[in-house]
């Protein structure tokens, strides 16, 4: 949201104030914060204390490592909700302290003088005096700052109101300058340094480098080609080594480098700002602390890691479709884990009413049991939080008081989506529990996940149960949301067994995997923008991500793009093949292909891809559930990016459209008819996957050309991959017949954890000796193990040397 015009001058009907001197400086009361007066010009004598308004800021530590500051201009106005932190408790923080230079009279001295909390190696110091400042550093080194004509307040008259935009008093304008949110926004901005780029803002469909973009904290339904997010989340980071999180549940706009090309300004409604500075330095440790603040990602069943195929969203689907679609896949030799029945498992005009529409599924318990022990499938179910009037939970919902209403009282409906739909109030305890008993009796029916889609078209002239203020409900839903049904299938299948696929989220909700991309287009470019988004959630604290193999929107993908995505979609944490109005069997491509006239090759078919890469990643098992405990432990993604996972590499900076899949394995998708790929290899020597080809890279590009059974997948230095070839199924023991290889060209020891969801652990350690590579189990088990992709020896002992 913009306020300037150019560099001197407000936009019209913009009336703006900024802290222009930190005036007082106050140690708190608890010795672990202080407290700032920054008037709204310089005081340089009584007079000018009169007929002005000021800022009065608090600067304090919620965990080491991190400093949150608290700005109000009035502090009697109504302050939008933060969100829920995991903050520690007084008394437990021996990492912090305050120190100040001139104190006396409770407060710090005169000009010149400074107050510092230190929390770990992250500072934030003010000194008083003219211009306004408040700087944030760590080890000697300036990491941002708010300087000068950078903290302030801004004043919008009716005239900014656009009336292409009847939504209330104050509309939003064409270049951003206002929401019908308020009339008064509070904002700060963030110094940038040379060259320093900025990541994160949850599920963004952009370039991964958000540098000179304007960015909407707004959650909407506004497909994968467009600025709007399914996932809004107002935290990002930067290559200076910290983040930033701005506690605010309402709608916060970013300015990243394109108001000011210098800092990063964030705006909300309201007179009050809260955020938190976030040291690392690095992306992993940034995420780290961020996730312990606002949660760590739940584990997820290991069958969930494996291939899920759906009915798709608008298709014609009963039993005998459904069987075609599994025993089709069985038949052709390609692994499924988990079936998905989209919308039309209800009946038109009533979702959601959790009721199986009978002319389709008539005895769905029994239906259900055999995919479970004859096919040895999962199963997930669609549901949203929209009510059609014609279903028998809006006549329920509605007599018992837990829709969401409207201000006169009445029951707030829409025909966008289902008939009459209302809205489940899930701000009511007594709504959330009637909600969570609908998904129980589903999942008891013989379900193991539930797909939670929408949650983003949430309306903001509403009254809810519990009195919340009601533009702060907009991104806050999804979360009430997503944590009902997520609780739901905790209590039915146990913790570590919980398994959603989410659409829309805010910040928490990294906490209740798994989330999908949305609704992408057909194409390579929409392949693209889901990478870029991928990239970007995983960015912003969310461990586990999907997406719709060969894009959901389109008629019919082109066969050529299906296969390149299979390959792509296989190499992440969650493959799930759904499209709209056609089913994404692999065969059906590989029909497509035949009647436009083109050769089927051997190898290179829809349904040899689909085989192929599925089994790969079944393969990888031991070595990707180990890598999927990581978000829960520390707040590490399973799939990162370069800069991610190679912060001291500038090249790895910018790259989206490339990816570590864990800390191993590098992916380059191909996003071309020709097969023709540009990637880079960062520093290090690295093991071609397909090939066995070595690269002792400094740091290279690399053009290359790939059939639809390859693509660039290298084996970083240093690791010790474990896997079991032919594997059938992601549910197996992870260290039993394990096959070890080892990559130790550049270093002298390394070692791979294998876990098993049963609780078997294993560590295989890998170490040069005189004699060659000794490799070994912890407990003596059996093993293979070989060098690279070199020959496969047996260690039956537990022990081998190669």
């Amino acid at each position: 949201m913009k306020f300037t015009n150019g560099y001197w001058m407000n936009r019209p009907h913009v009336e703006a104030l900024y802290a222009r001197q930190a005036y007082t400086l106050g140690v708190g009361a608890d010795g672990e914060s202080f407290d700032v007066l920054a008037p709204t010009r310089e005081v340089k004598g009584r007079n000018d204390t009169l007929n002005l308004g000021t800022f009065e800021v608090r600067v304090s530590t919620p965990a080491e490592g991190v400093v949150r500051v608290q700005s109000a201009h009035w502090l009697g106005a109504d302050v939008t909700p933060g969100f829920p932190l995991n903050v520690d408790k007084p008394g437990d923080r021996d990492y912090v302290s305050v120190t100040t230079e001139g104190n006396g009279d409770g407060e710090v001295g005169e000009d010149g003088a400074r107050v510092t909390l230190k929390t770990g190696d992250l500072e934030a110091t003010v000194v008083k005096g003219s211009p306004w400042n408040l700087t944030f550093s760590a080890n000697g080194r300036t990491l941002t700052s708010s300087q000068g004509k950078s903290l302030g307040r801004f004043q919008l008259d009716e005239l900014s109101a656009v009336t292409t935009q009847p939504v209330g008093e104050f509309g939003v304008s064409k270049d951003g300058s206002a929401y019908d949110e308020s009339d008064v926004f509070s904002a700060i901005q963030l110094s940038l340094g040379v060259g320093e780029t900025v990541y994160g803002f949850g599920e963004r469909f952009g370039t991964y480098v958000k540098n000179g973009q304007t960015i909407d904290v707004w959650n909407q339904d506004g497909g994968t080609a467009s600025e709007q997010g399914y996932k809004d989340i107002p935290f990002y980071m930067t290559s200076n080594g910290y983040g930033v999180l701005v506690n605010n549940r309402g709608h916060v706009s970013f300015e990243v480098g394109s108001e000011n090309t210098d800092a990063v300004q964030f705006s909300v409604p309201g007179e009050a700002l809260d955020f938190l500075v976030i040291y690392g330095p690095t992306p992993k440790e940034i995420l780290n602390r961020y996730t312990a603040l606002v949660g760590r990602p739940a584990n997820v069943p290991a069958w969930s890691y494996g291939l899920w195929l759906t009915t798709s969203f608008t298709t014609k689907y009963d039993e005998k479709t459904i069987n075609s679609f599994i025993d089709g896949m069985a038949e052709r030799d390609i692994p499924l884990s988990a079936f998905h029945y989209d919308c039309f498992w209800m009946r038109e005009f009533q979702w959601t009413d959790f009721e199986w529409d009978k002319r389709f599924f008539g005895d769905i318990e029994s239906t259900l049991e055999r995919l479970h022990k004859d096919k040895g499938l999962h199963i997930c179910a669609w549901i949203n939080p929209y009510l059609g009037q014609r279903g028998k939970m809006f006549a329920e919902g509605k007599e018992k008081g837990y829709l969401v209403r409207k201000p006169n009282g009445e029951v707030w409906q829409t025909d966008m989506w289902q008939a009459g739909m209302g809205l489940v109030d899930f701000t009511n305890p007594d709504a959330r529990a009637w909600f969570k008993d609908k998904v129980k009796t589903l999942l008891k029916q013989g379900v193991d996940a539930i797909k939670t889609d929408f949650g983003e078209r949430i309306p903001r002239d509403v009254v809810w149960f519990d009195g919340s203020e009601k533009l702060s409900m907009h991104n806050w839903y999804t979360e009430l949301y997503n944590q009902t049904v997520f609780e739901a299938i905790e209590e039915v299948h146990g913790v570590g067994r919980a398994c959603l696929f989410a659409r829309s989220a805010t910040v928490g909700g990294q906490q209740h995997p798994v989330h999908w991309g949305g609704d992408c287009e057909s194409t390579f470019n929409g392949m693209a923008q889901t990478l870029r988004a991928g990239l970007s959630i995983t960015s912003s604290g969310f461990g586990f991500w999907s997406h719709d193999i060969g894009g959901f929107e389109g008629a019919f993908p082109d066969p050529a793009v299906y296969k390149r995505w299979v390959a792509f979609g296989l190499l992440g944490s969650h493959s799930r093949m759904h499209g709209s109005t056609v089913y994404r069997v692999p065969w059906l491509f590989d029909e497509a292909d035949e009647k436009n006239g083109v050769k089927l090759v051997p190898g290179q078919t829809a349904v040899d891809v689909a085989r192929e890469f599925t089994k790969l990643k079944l393969s990888l098992m031991p070595y990707l559930y180990e890598t999927g405990l990581q978000p829960h432990r520390a707040g590490t993604p399973v799939m990162r990016s370069m800069f991610v996972e190679f912060p001291d590499d500038p090249a790895c900076r910018t790259l989206d459209r490339q990816y570590m899949f864990g800390p191993s394995l590098l992916v380059a998708p191909v996003f071309s008819y020709s097969g023709d790929v540009e990637y880079y290899l960062p520093a290090g020597v690295w093991t071609n996957w397909f090939t066995g080809e070595k690269v002792e890279s400094a740091g290279q590009w690399r053009k290359e050309n790939h059939g639809y059974d390859t693509l660039p997948l290298w084996v970083r230095d240093g690791s010790v991959l474990v896997t079991r070839p032919g594997a059938e199924t992601p549910e197996y023991e992870y260290g039993r017949d394990a096959l070890v290889s080892v990559f130790l060209d550049g270093v002298d020891s390394a070692e791979a954890v294998v876990e098993s969801e049963s609780g078997d652990k294993v560590t295989f350690s890998a170490r040069r000796t005189a004699d060659g590579v000794e490799v070994s189990s912890s407990d003596g088990r059996p093993f293979r193990a070989r060098l690279g992709f070199g020959e496969i020896v047996e260690a039956a002992d537990g022990k081998i040397t190669l």
